[in-house]
C-alpha cells in the first residue's frame, strides 16, 4: 500500500473512534417507561444526556407503535408514563 493510503485510513479510523466516543459519553441516563394510550400499552428504553431527556425519548419510542397520526403521537408523548425506571450510566 502507498503511504498516502495508509495515512488516509488511519485518519478515517481516528475520526470514527472520536465520533463513537463523543456519542457514547454524552449518554448519561437510561430510562425504561411503559405508556398507556387509548387502551394500549407499550414499553421502550432510551438513553439521554439527562434523566428527563431519556424519559422523553423513551416515551416517544413507546408511543410510536400505538399512536396513529401526528396529533395522537404528540398526545401520547405528553402522557405521563404508568411505569418508569431510570438509572445513571
Amino acid at each position: 500500500m502507498r503511504r498516502s493510503t495508509v495515512v488516509t485510513l488511519l485518519a478515517l479510523v481516528a475520526f470514527a473512534a472520536i465520533l463513537l466516543y463523543t456519542t457514547l459519553t454524552s449518554q448519561r441516563a437510561e430510562c425504561r417507561v411503559v405508556v398507556e394510550f387509548e387502551g394500549q400499552r407499550n414499553s421502550a428504553v432510551a438513553s439521554g444526556a439527562t434523566e428527563a431527556d431519556a424519559e422523553r425519548e423513551a416515551r416517544t419510542a413507546a408511543c410510536g407503535p400505538i399512536a396513529r397520526g401526528m396529533n395522537a403521537s404528540i398526545a401520547c408523548a405528553n402522557t405521563p408514563p404508568i411505569e418508569k425506571q431510570c438509572r445513571t450510566l
